[in-house]
């Protein structure tokens, strides 16, 4: 049991450095190929905010645990609202950067909903996980229509192309790789020794201490950007990491490891990420047309509690 909680945590924290290394390196040696800044910006984006759940449920796919991959996405979505926003929030109170009411929230609720739609047969299909990556490739060219300096901002993401040569950055980026993929398999092999251990499903372990883990970058993110005065990123962050979660990383166990599914999943774990997500936009959208466009470091505590709420009613479930 220690040995699998070694390979547990010791694969979280692997996973962690080494999505940030190989992140950073792969857009220096893209970088230095000229490879266009705003595909770059993109790839960053894209993989900043989702790569551990990405790897992580490639992984569990592969190796037949489905559940795992799926948990995390669905546990990583509530988590990034409810733990890591709400945590944030007790820091300090956060603003409303305009625009964020009438695109990306609109499109977060849309891949919710299909979400919701897709899983209603209680079947994640390749087809579905199709429907998904189409829908993720609409909502991009969405984001991308109408946004002025974009390749101003996209650049800014970009890291110093001189602080280091192409084949050390090259070597860095593979190391990287290497490491986030290996890193994520001990995760997965930790994550299923513990549920046998303790006779728990794969899915209980993907959406507590799996989805907990690979929303720590988010949740350390979102506090240093606050501290920082950067508070359009805490947001940003977490709009972002959900809408790639369930846009890109759940069609992965659609594709790799399609099957039925735990009615669970629809009818409670869904269900949660379908309020959390509704409440966390209804909350842009009504501070956004307050004067005072802030969301007060108040609205934390219920977050907080309700996550604490989801979890025990986990933990029921487990024993019942």
């Amino acid at each position: 049991m220690l040995l699998f909680i070694a390979a547990l945590i010791s694969g979280l924290i692997i996973l962690v450095i080494s999505s940030d290394k190989f992140i950073e390196h792969s857009a220096l040696v893209a970088e230095k190929l000229n490879i266009s800044p705003i595909i770059i910006g993109l790839t960053l984006v894209a993989l900043g905010t989702s790569a551990p759940e990405m790897v992580v449920s490639a992984i569990a796919s592969l190796d037949g645990s489905p559940e795992i991959a799926i948990g995390n996405v669905l546990g990583s979505n509530i988590a990034n609202i409810a733990l890591v926003f709400g945590a944030t929030l007790f820091i300090s109170a956060i603003p409303i950067k305009k625009g964020l009411a009438t695109k990306e929230v609109p499109l977060l609720m849309f891949i919710t909903l299909l979400v919701g739609a897709v899983l209603y047969d209680m079947n994640l299909s390749f087809m579905d996980g199709i429907i998904l990556i189409s829908a993720f490739v609409v909502v991009l060219t969405l984001l991308l229509r109408g946004s002025e300096n974009l390749e101003e901002e996209l650049s800014e993401e970009l890291p110093d192309a001189d602080s280091t040569s192409l084949p050390r950055s090259l070597l860095i980026a593979l190391i990287g790789l290497a490491a986030l993929i290996g890193s994520s398999k001990l995760l997965v092999w930790g994550a299923i020794g513990i549920a046998e251990f303790f006779g728990v499903s794969e899915l209980l372990i993907g959406l507590t201490i799996v989805a907990i883990g690979t929303s720590l970058p988010e949740l350390a993110a979102s506090i240093t950007s606050v501290k920082k005065g950067h508070h359009d990123i805490a947001i940003g962050n977490i709009l972002g990491s959900n809408l790639f979660n369930l846009a890109t990383v759940l069609p992965l166990p659609a594709i790799l490891a399609p099957g039925i599914i735990a009615s669970n999943v629809l009818h409670r774990d869904y269900i949660w990420v379908l309020a959390t997500t509704s409440l966390f936009c209804l909350l842009i959208i009504l501070f956004n047309n307050k004067k005072q466009s802030s969301i007060p470091k108040w609205v934390g505590v219920p977050f907080v509690t309700g996550y604490a709420g989801y979890l025990y009613l986990l933990y029921l479930s487990s024993v019942g």
